[in-house]
């Protein structure tokens, strides 16, 4: 009985010492430790001061500073270019529907072509055309194309060689018109105003009043032997 009671103490004896040794071992063995997975980027640049912020190009066209004007489109520019002032026009339509012209209608109509022809040719002292003409030069031109004919000369020795006129026929189409002491001629248009080579404007119509209103010297108009090819009234 004492060899069976020995043997079973030895049995766990052994039992024990082989869970003290199992327990020894697993207090030395490494602990595993579950790595858990991390969502940040494992490239990330180590830690330190805050990084400059990324500057980013910028754009080379320059920034709009005036305002923006709408400009409104301008109409163009008419097909018939105007020849002479429609004052002028209504003038002389006025006057020779009236009748109030200083010779025929085919000669007054020939007077006045003519000044057109000339409108805005320059002036310059001496000239009978065509591509300039003083006063007294402009007005022989005229005349000479519409048939009447007399000798070139000046507004003075014009003035002496023409027949006076007054009253309403002063202001008839065709009558001639001297102002500035006899320095300065031209034809007339009607009671308001009257044609002539102006030394700033060149060929034009001026009315008389204002400026040439106390200028004026008198009106004349050509005696009839000078006008043998025209029909005079």
């Amino acid at each position: 009985m004492n060899f069976k009671k020995l043997f079973l103490l030895s049995m766990c004896a052994a039992v024990t010492a082989g869970i003290s040794t199992a327990s020894a071992a697993a207090q030395g063995r490494d602990r595993v430790v579950r790595k858990t997975t991390s969502s940040q980027p494992t490239n990330l640049p180590p830690s330190g001061p805050a990084a400059a912020p990324i500057q980013r190009p910028t754009s080379s066209r320059p920034t709009l500073t005036n305002p923006i004007i709408l400009v409104k489109p301008q109409n163009s520019a008419p097909l018939v270019k105007k020849t002479a002032s429609t004052r002028a026009v209504n003038n002389y339509t006025s006057a020779l529907s009236a009748g109030r012209t200083a010779y025929s209608a085919s000669v007054s109509e020939l007077i006045y072509q003519g000044v057109m022809d000339r409108w805005g040719i320059p002036y310059r002292y001496g000239s009978t055309g065509p591509n300039t003409y003083d006063c007294s030069g402009f007005v022989w031109s005229v005349f000479n194309d519409a048939g009447i004919h007399f000798t070139r000369v000046s507004a003075r020795s014009l003035w002496a060689q023409s027949e006076p006129v007054y009253g309403d026929d002063r202001f008839k189409f065709g009558t001639l018109v001297f102002l500035n002491g006899l320095g300065h001629m031209g034809i007339v248009a009607d009671e308001n105003g009257f044609f002539h080579a102006s030394s700033s404007k060149g060929i034009t119509y001026s009315p008389f009043k204002g400026y040439w209103e106390k200028r004026i010297v008198g009106f004349r108009r050509l005696p009839v032997e000078a006008t043998s090819a025209a029909d005079i009234h």
